[in-house]
């Protein structure tokens, strides 16, 4: 092997090793971020309503991301009383799925 060929695959090795490195960095900042979501809704959400949460994530997890953001935030305005008792999040759910349109597609 000549000089540059080893220079070029020290190159592309040094290359994945930085993309890998900032890979690890993207996940553990991912995962700190996560944990600190949590720690907020722990915070936020009595027992029983972090289980609802945590049942409903598994069935539509978009939908559940989506609705811990909001919960955050109106936590942090003050627009709801904290702890947010399960009541009180079904009545949330409850309005939530109301503002959706039903379509409905007839066949002539």
């Amino acid at each position: 092997m000549s000089d540059e060929e080893l220079e070029e695959i020290r190159r592309r090795k040094l290359l994945e090793l930085q993309r890998n490195l900032a890979e690890e960095q993207k996940n553990a900042q991912m995962q700190q971020l996560e944990l600190q979501k949590q720690a907020l809704l722990r915070s936020i959400l009595t027992a029983e309503a972090r289980q609802r949460l945590t049942n409903l994530k598994m069935v539509r997890p978009e939908f559940t991301s989506q609705l811990e953001l909001q919960l955050i935030q109106l936590a942090q305005q003050g627009k709801i009383p904290i702890p947010l008792a399960d009541k009180q999040l079904k009545q949330i759910l409850i309005q939530i799925q109301s503002h959706k349109r039903e379509i409905k597609i007839r066949r002539i």
